[in-house]
């Protein structure tokens, strides 16, 4: 049988000294409780009540914000501090948390922001009092966001927002929104767009859910008619929202690791093979291998092109190149558990109320296995991704 390993790159003594200190921390603040919702996470983050508990302890460590420089709250770590400390969450079933504030809007604040919008926000968001969810897709507008009809008139001091936002993942549990919308006709479709932040408390403001195929609820249905937002409130200039988007997803993309989430799935998967290995094909087990061997390959590909930390430091086409890599090895690893799962998969998430174990993982996997599916549409599809590598390579 194969045997997973999670150490893939060597570690120095200043790596050393600085897992021994994250791993004591994780010792000490993740219950049995945090430990199990990180296990049973099958969406884009863990159960929101273990995910707003974690965030405080993360808070109170001074370790929520890793890759926000010291002055404003953050942590200051390098990029393999951030690798190292996301693989040491995975390896200990760490709660995924809901990241839109910390990983994408305050980044965009500190760089991009007003001293008002920076004062008002990024306390909060480092505190988890604000969480908050992005409103980019629309029914006509996914992947082809500058396509999006959500429609800005200033009036004075605000901005009467109309129009509908679709796929919002969060937004019945966030206060705030980050959105782009239409403030313009004329010229290029992306030289239209304006970045607004908007609280959800606003009057002509609804949310509806949006069922997932696994029976959770994780994407909304955002309706805005005649929302008021004051003008403070936009992030850059009027019709300049394209730019702050495209920054946006840049910043995140720079102080995310998502190799942390495909090692946290295959190594669970590792885990419930190693427990049925007497009745799984060994062709399973070769497959495990072989997905460990391309994790191996990936995380040392993240470290590659990070290697400072700063957004801009990666060539153009490498955004793409790690988010389609990321989200394809992510499909493949769940695929592999659900068919490890045998039978089992077939249960529905309605066999979590029956308590019995063998039919409440089978649920899991399975709920994985299809919210996962997204995750080649989100944030621009495998063949997005893959144009745009391609116009890169072709540019020379």
């Amino acid at each position: 049988m194969a045997q997973l390993r999670d150490d893939p790159s060597p570690e120095d003594d200043a790596d050393q000294a600085f897992l021994a200190e994250v791993r004591a921390f994780l010792d000490r603040a993740l219950t049995p409780d945090l430990r199990r919702a990180g296990r049973e996470t099958t969406g884009v983050h863990s159960e929101i009540g273990a995910a707003r508990l974690w965030h405080r302890r993360l808070f109170a460590r001074g370790w929520i914000a890793p890759a926000w420089p010291v002055a404003h709250g953050g942590a200051g770590w390098s990029a393999r501090q951030r690798f190292l400390f996301d693989r040491e969450c995975a390896r200990n079933d760490a709660p995924v948390l809901s990241g839109s504030g910390v990983r994408a809007l305050g980044p965009l604040l500190i760089e991009q922001g007003t001293a008002a919008q920076r004062a008002r926000y990024l306390p909060a968001i480092l505190s988890g009092a604000d969480l908050w969810c992005q409103g980019f897709s629309e029914p006509g507008a996914g992947s082809d966001l500058a396509a999006l009809s959500t429609r800005a008139v200033r009036d004075g001091e605000v901005y009467r927002v109309t129009g509908t936002k679709i796929w919002t993942t969060g937004a019945h549990h966030s206060n705030r929104m980050f959105a782009l919308v239409r403030t313009r006709d004329t010229g290029r479709r992306q030289e239209g767009l304006t970045f607004l932040l908007i609280h959800m408390d606003s009057p002509g403001l609804t949310v509806t859910p949006i069922p997932g195929l696994a029976g959770d609820h994780e994407f909304n249905h955002v309706f805005l008619d005649d929302v008021p937002v004051p003008v403070a409130h936009r992030v850059g200039a009027e019709d300049d929202g394209w730019t702050m988007a495209k920054r946006l997803m840049a910043l995140a993309r720079s102080n995310n690791t998502p190799p942390a989430l495909v090692r946290r799935v295959l190594l669970r998967t590792a885990r419930d093979m190693a427990a049925m290995r007497d009745r799984l094909e060994p062709s399973l087990f070769h497959r495990l291998a072989e997905l460990q061997v391309a994790l191996d390959a990936y995380e040392a590909l993240e470290l590659r092109t990070l290697p400072t930390g700063r957004a801009d430091a990666a060539d153009p086409a490498t955004p793409s190149m790690i988010k389609l890599i990321g989200t394809e090895l992510h499909q493949q690893v769940a695929e592999l558990a659900l068919e490890a799962e045998g039978p089992a998969a077939a249960a529905s998430l309605a066999a979590l109320a029956l308590g019995l174990a063998e039919l409440d993982h089978g649920a899991r996997v399975t709920a994985k296995h299809i919210c996962v599916r997204a995750a080649t549409i989100y944030s621009g599809t495998s063949e997005t991704q893959r144009n745009l590598i391609a116009g890169r390579l072709l540019r020379g």
